[in-house]
């Protein structure tokens, strides 16, 4: 069910039902910070996404948000006003949060990445896994996924999550320390990162956008949608200890400059 309200306070209580959340409940904000979106969980909150008005896709990303936890039956507090609200739904005509095409301001690559170890039974596996998926495999040696520790709504779990820039090399960091770790430049060991070709996921149905992030449910076969994987080596690193910015930067370069002017190169001709 979807709540709209012009204000909002991040507390435990809930403004709705004037309670303590529970599971049922998720936020979304828009705000005018600088920021294009922030996400988590503060004061005992319900897990909130933020997303600024300055951000050029904003009302995408509101519809998006509400289609796809409508789905799921959240109950859903929109911090907007009526007039923004109305905005987003005649931008967002002819859309849905699971679109088959790749929306124009979408980015053609997705980005995994993963530790040594997990990139070894993603390898035996020939596809990658969610966290339950996993879990329930008992191939997970934590008993909850990192992101639980900013407050990520439970139901993440049944998804295969992507980044950008150093984002899933934080994420790698952050289980290696056992800790969120945010800063780029701390030294962790190199895992894998795997790109992905987001054209093809989105045609054949994969693709799901909930605002703040585009994920796979469940599984995602390797064959046909892997471009490429950059390993330490293979960026030419001169070992497997590097930072979060270093190998991002390293394996970025290198693919744009190599495999993706072949593979463009490829489909042209």
């Amino acid at each position: 069910m979807l709540f709209r309200c012009d204000e909002f306070i991040e507390s435990d209580i809930n403004p709705i039902t004037n309670t303590k959340y529970d599971a049922s409940w998720i936020v979304f904000v828009l705000c005018n910070e600088s920021y294009k979106m922030l996400c988590g969980s503060k004061n005992g909150c319900a897990y909130t996404l933020k997303v600024s008005k300055r951000y050029e896709h904003w009302e995408m990303a509101l519809c998006d948000f509400v289609g796809y936890y409508s789905t799921i039956e959240k109950n859903i507090i929109l911090v907007a006003s009526e007039e923004e609200y109305a905005q987003a739904l005649r931008k967002y005509e002819g859309y849905s949060f699971n679109d088959h095409f790749l929306r124009e301001y979408e980015s053609e690559v997705l980005i995994h990445s993963t530790t040594k170890e997990n990139y070894e039974q993603i390898k035996k596996d020939g596809c990658l896994k969610s966290w339950n998926l996993l879990n329930s495999q008992n191939l997970c040696k934590e008993n909850e996924p990192i992101g639980a520790r900013l407050g990520d709504p439970t139901e993440l779990r049944d998804y295969i999550l992507f980044g950008s820039g150093t984002t899933g090399e934080i994420v790698v960091n952050s289980k290696q320390k056992g800790r969120i770790e945010m800063d780029e430049n701390m030294e962790y060991i190199v895992g894998a990162r795997l790109y992905f070709d987001t054209k093809k996921m989105a045609e054949d149905g994969l693709l799901i956008r909930d605002g703040g992030e585009i994920k796979v449910k469940n599984t995602l076969p390797l064959q046909p949608y892997l471009l490429w994987v950059a390993t330490w080596d293979g960026v030419g690193l001169n070992c497997e200890i590097s930072t979060p910015k270093i190998f991002a930067q390293r394996a970025d370069w290198y693919f744009k400059e190599n495999i993706l002017k072949a593979y463009e190169y490829e489909h042209l001709y």
